[in-house]
């Protein structure tokens, strides 16, 4: 997706959706003699991980062939939300909690979820939490030995310039990934400080600013960097497989973004099976998606500590759509 600007929370936005371009579809078959037309339409985000993981859940417990999954990158289907509204075709989603709450605030189109929350922090009543993903930075540990680079310890040290042409970052513009960059630089330095070194951190990684929040991360995969930053998971996962891939938590902190799914309010149009659906994906996905998203979410979860973050750290404001829009602002300026 390649986006210059997220418009204002408004139905221009329609006029947009025309110009993003890069989502993936994973599509879960309908079984034989299942109506399409009963059939619920899941909208994600998701990470390949979690969407094999709610499909799981889902398959095991009696809904298989009787939904559509389909993904699209956070932009593209954010964009969706807010300038569609109750017309999305979606029967579910999940999706970036700030976009679902922006989404409620201006379309009012989602319903009170009917079963039960029982989150450690509290959620709004319409939301239940799928997964939290964690911003790090990752290392290809044999270019940085070929390299003969030092291994940086913040991301302020990621603008020093014996990293240039060694670094992959994601476009905020285009994905929420860079949000957990930005929010964590804002929250060290303030907005001129986060502006300054999000400017050299650019002109480090050239024309390695992502589109996609696993661009980095495949890049040092292969080898053409060295230094990327992305969702601290996804290297762990690599670097327990054996990959030359190594992270390092941030000294500015590993902040968070949650996704979570809503059910769409479509009055006497509610496919039923979207609220169980949703039961389902909170009560029986969680084991497989915790070992994925190592930060309990609900009471009772415990997570491995060998795989829990350094520096947890929640940013200072309410994470909003508006916010988000301010930080697209400043990583602009940061460009020019």
């Amino acid at each position: 997706m390649k986006l210059k600007k997220i418009p204002a929370l408004s139905l221009s936005l329609t006029l947009c959706l025309s110009l993003m371009s890069g989502c993936t579809s994973s599509e879960s078959s309908a079984a034989a003699g299942t109506s399409a037309e009963k059939q619920v339409i899941i909208y994600s985000n998701a990470d390949e991980e979690a969407v094999t993981a709610m499909q799981n859940a889902l398959n095991t417990n009696g809904y298989e062939g009787k939904y559509i999954f389909q993904t699209y990158g956070t932009s593209e289907l954010g964009g969706k939300l807010l300038a569609e509204g109750t017309n999305l075709e979606a029967d579910m989603v999940t999706m970036s909690t700030f976009y679902l709450q922006s989404a409620q605030e201006q379309n009012s189109m989602f319903l009170p979820l009917e079963f039960n929350i029982d989150t450690i922090m509290e959620v709004p009543d319409f939301t239940a939490p799928v997964t939290s993903q964690e911003g790090a930075i990752i290392l290809n540990t044999e270019l940085m030995k070929s390299e003969n680079l030092p291994t940086p310890a913040s991301l302020k040290d990621l603008s020093d310039p014996i990293y240039e042409g060694q670094i992959a970052v994601t476009d905020i513009q285009s994905s929420s990934t860079a949000w957990l960059l930005i929010q964590a630089l804002v929250s060290a330095y303030g907005e001129d400080g986060a502006q300054e070194v999000l400017a050299g951190i650019y002109k480090n990684a050239d024309a390695h600013i992502e589109t996609s929040g696993s661009g980095p991360l495949k890049l040092c995969r292969a080898g053409e960097i060295a230094i990327g930053f992305g969702l601290r998971h996804q290297a762990v996962s690599d670097k327990a497989d054996g990959m030359p891939i190594d992270f390092v938590d941030p000294s500015e902190g590993n902040f968070s973004l949650t996704e979570s799914v809503s059910v769409l309010d479509k009055d006497s149009k509610t496919n039923p099976l979207a609220m169980e659906m949703a039961q389902c994906i909170i009560e029986n996905g969680r084991e497989e998606l915790l070992a994925a998203y190592p930060n309990p979410l609900y009471n009772g979860e415990t997570a491995d500590p060998a795989n829990q973050s350094a520096y947890p750290m929640t940013f200072s404001e309410p994470l909003t759509f508006q916010l988000f829009q301010n930080h697209q602002e400043l990583s602009e300026r940061a460009k020019n």
